[in-house]
């Protein structure tokens, strides 16, 4: 089909400048991807899993389908630079309008719904610990206003906050991993359970998978940032890898010592995993302390998720008049102001609808699924398409073992798919719907204006 035509110049404005480091970037990954997932999917992983060492077994496939979609974002991230991320890619990809719906997407879906979970999550953790359950949607509200005053402000602060959180996360995780691992063990199985141990995968494995890379979720996020990161266009392949080994190590870890500290039994049935494994160690002390690094989990993973989110709310305004609003960056606060504001404004409407639902994180758990696997899928295969429709572009990382990366890859977005629209019940319906409906701002935008391309920086 050859290469896609050069794009017009940016529109005048300021835009996105390299002004983060590497550990930056790391510390974004991380603080997105260790979020509330490994507090609370563990027990369920192991209550669709035959046994321990079925358990662990997942926990690694997990990391190694994360492993192989880093890479190929890798590829696409240090090829075609750009703070818009996937959506730029599907758009050199498949054209302007799977990029647009993935757009929209963005803005209603997938990073909003995320916000909305995390901070319900926060809420539930907070109001819990006040004695005032009831007021967990009012809690979450009030996360959700603060962390957009928090990127309003700027970059810096919000990733310099970003930074001190997610160093807190990371060893609270870990002092959870070394009192587990220090515990006397409990016993891993039932007698006649033996067979479970050995790590061959049972007919339920698979639904133990999808709980598993939702922990793992959120490590593409990184793409949005490849424009504003130094060092150059490998250094977001760097983080990419370095962060996914950091986070597959503790998770596995992490499982090992719910094993030893509960058991496998009891693990099956836990929903606070991490509440009960300090509530032997120390006792309500214990329970407190967890409860403390779960919630600042769910601040560091929202607050990543908004700011990079943003991003390419940013380039979506760049390129479609009709949303050119979010095209607008500060050049102050080093950040798109009205991006920020867009998509916090919906968080707290799905906030609203999640308090309505009376299962505010199911619910948004739900509602994000089956978009974010259907775009995860598209945005795979576009490192095949843009291989052979681009071949000349430099790339200065190529994805290992190509074409089995991309292709194991895709193979699990759309089983993940098929899964979450097979599973996960009205909230992903609803979801669906609102993704339908960006049909009529596609067909609004295609007839007010033609699209701008923006250039890549």
């Amino acid at each position: 089909m050859g290469s896609p035509p050069m794009p017009p110049p940016r529109r005048p404005g300021a835009a996105p400048v390299p002004s983060l480091g590497l550990w930056d970037v790391v510390a974004l990954i991380l603080g997105i991807v260790i979020g509330a997932g490994i507090f609370r999917s563990p027990g369920v992983v192991a209550a669709s899993s035959a046994g321990p060492g079925e358990v662990l077994l997942v926990w690694i496939v997990g990391g190694v389908v994360s492993l192989a979609g880093a890479l190929c974002y890798a590829e696409l991230a240090t090829a075609y630079p750009h703070a818009g991320g996937d959506y730029h890619f599907l758009d050199r990809a498949f054209g302007r309008r799977p990029a647009f719906l993935f757009a929209w997407a963005r803005l209603t879906v997938i990073p909003t719904g995320s916000v909305a979970l995390l901070a319900f999550v926060f809420g539930d953790y907070v109001a819990g610990a006040l004695g005032r359950p009831a007021a967990s949607g009012l809690v979450a509200a009030g996360l959700v206003v603060a962390l957009v005053a928090l990127n309003v402000a700027g970059l810096r602060l919000a990733a310099g906050a970003q930074g001190a959180l997610t160093a807190l996360v990371v060893l609270g995780l870990a002092a959870v991993i070394a009192i587990g691992l220090g515990l006397p063990p409990a016993p891993l199985a039932a007698p006649g359970d033996a067979a479970g141990a050995g790590g061959a995968f049972s007919p339920a494995a698979g639904l133990a998978l999808v709980f598993v890379l939702f922990a793992y979720g959120g490590w593409n996020e990184a793409a949005y940032v490849s424009a504003e990161l130094r060092g150059g266009r490998r250094a977001i392949a760097t983080a990419l890898v370095l962060s996914l080994a950091v986070v597959t190590a503790l998770y596995v870890l992490a499982n090992v010592a719910y094993l030893r500290g509960l058991g496998f039994e009891r693990l099956q049935g836990s929903t606070t995993v991490a509440a009960d494994l300090l509530d032997r160690a120390a006792g309500p002390a214990g329970v407190a302390a967890v409860s403390l690094v779960v919630a600042i989990a769910a601040v560091t993973s929202a607050n990543a998720t908004l700011l990079l989110g943003s991003r390419l709310c940013w380039a979506f305004g760049q390129d479609h008049p009709g949303f050119s609003a979010l095209g607008r960056w500060s050049a102050r606060a080093s950040t798109p102001v009205n991006a920020v504001l867009a998509q916090g404004t919906i968080a707290l409407a799905l906030v609203g609808f999640g308090i309505a639902s009376r299962r505010g994180f199911e619910t948004m758990v739900a509602y994000t699924a089956p978009v974010f696997w259907l775009f995860f899928l598209l945005t795979g295969a576009a490192v095949v398409v843009l291989r052979r429709r681009d071949p000349s572009a430099p790339r200065p990382f190529r994805v290992p073992l190509y074409p089995f990366t991309p292709a194991l890859f895709c193979a699990a977005c759309a089983y993940l798919l098929w899964s979450s629209l097979a599973y996960a019940g009205p909230g992903a319906a609803l979801g669906v719907a609102v993704l339908v409906a960006g049909l009529v701002p596609l067909w609004w935008s295609r007839r007010a204006a033609p699209v701008r391309r923006a250039a890549h920086p």
